[in-house]
């Protein structure tokens, strides 16, 4: 099978899996008991809080493990829920992921604002501009790049004109992380992201806050984490995490043809080519180098993953967390396309893996599947 579903979740990588097996052997003690094999845990868990702030460019006391993106990203909205005025605004992005858009709505419902973007998946930046000249929210979200689409974000400008009229901003970094450089996330107030987006374990995330800052915790019970999350910190999946962020900051550094996008492009224009009625989603955006949204021609999502399936292709259609449900990509929505376009959407998202080799194989599959659907095979 050949693995296009990166986003949904990337394969643990031999660097996380050699680091989780190496702590769970060497390291067995509860970070927070006084003895010195506890010690030892504290330390390890000190040094990985390090070594993330130094990829994001922050302070290793604003780092806060976490369960995953939607645990950190519910707890941020949990915090403003908790120390707002009732009568402040968040405004989110309208192509945030769902436990961003989801918890949002929770806890603020109608207080929560959505922010529009363009046909081809940008933030209106100039909607964005307008509004904070005349109203100050409480909080601004928007996304680093879109799950579904890969379209990115401007989040250093939002960043920039957040703080010049003193406004918080989080960006939920997940599909950032990995595939492009960590470095200056640390400069937005809250960042979130999870290890198994890049070839790191299931079950771990963290959230990066404000410095100095106290947090409202989700979870509550013990001290850990600086009284914003209890529970014992998982030293094993946290130290695979970071084995495998550190390698792929590498592989960033090393990859430039890949950051590019030109194996993607070339996919896509052969696509464009041999499946007439195809569209690319967000073509005219930047993009992560890894995802091609598309329209299929000829018929719905569910035909074309069964017959990509049994060519021995895993594909998907779109964010893995609302699959299964009736209702079309709000995504998509948010992008002006129609619902019935975008029951036709297909997500092909590769990963560090992925080979030239494999992109090629995808463009003959759909190719030969779409001359079977016209009787042409």
């Amino acid at each position: 099978m050949i693995y296009f579903d990166h986003n949904a979740t990337a394969p643990v990588m031999r660097e996380a899996r050699e680091a989780w097996l190496a702590a769970t052997e060497n390291i067995s003690g509860n970070p927070s008991s006084p003895h010195g094999i506890g010690n030892r845990a504290h330390v390890a868990l000190k040094e990985a809080r390090e070594k993330l702030a130094h990829f994001l460019g922050c302070h290793a006391n604003d780092i806060i493990w976490m369960s995953g993106a939607t645990e950190a990203n519910n707890t941020v909205m949990h915090h403003f829920a908790k120390t707002l005025d009732t009568k402040a605004e968040v405004w989110i992005s309208s192509i945030e992921h769902p436990c961003v858009h989801e918890s949002a709505k929770y806890y603020f419902g109608k207080r929560a604002k959505l922010i529009p973007v363009t046909h081809d998946g940008v933030i209106d930046f100039d909607w964005l501009t307008a509004e904070l000249a005349d109203t100050r929210p409480a909080l601004v979200g928007v996304m680093a790049a879109n799950n579904e689409t890969g379209v990115i974000q401007p989040w250093r400008e939002i960043l920039a004109i957040c703080q010049s009229y003193e406004v918080p901003f989080f960006t939920d970094a997940v599909q950032w992380l990995g595939k492009m450089p960590a470095k200056d996330l640390g400069q937005c107030d809250f960042v979130t992201g999870a290890a198994h987006k890049f070839g790191g374990p299931r079950g771990i995330g963290f959230l990066k806050i404000p410095h100095k800052s106290k947090i409202t915790p989700l979870l509550v019970g013990g001290k850990q984490e600086q009284g914003v999350r209890a529970g014992t910190e998982n030293i094993p999946i946290i130290l695979s995490m970071l084995a495998a962020l550190e390698a792929r900051e590498k592989q960033i550094g090393h990859s430039q043809h890949l950051l590019r996008g030109i194996w993607r492009d070339n996919f896509e224009k052969k696509l464009l080519k041999d499946l007439p009625g195809m569209t690319i989603v967000g073509a005219n955006s930047p993009r992560l180098w890894n995802t091609v949204s598309a329209l299929m021609p000829d018929g719905a999502q569910l035909k074309w993953l069964t017959k990509l399936d049994k060519a021995g292709f895993a594909v998907s259609t779109g964010s893995a967390c609302t699959t299964g449900k009736e209702e079309p990509s709000h995504v998509l929505a948010a992008m002006h396309f129609k619902a019935a376009e975008a029951h036709r959407v297909l997500r092909f998202s590769a990963g560090w893996e992925t080979t030239e080799s494999d992109w090629d194989a995808l463009v003959k599959a759909l190719t030969k599947i779409h001359e079977e659907i016209h009787g042409k095979a």
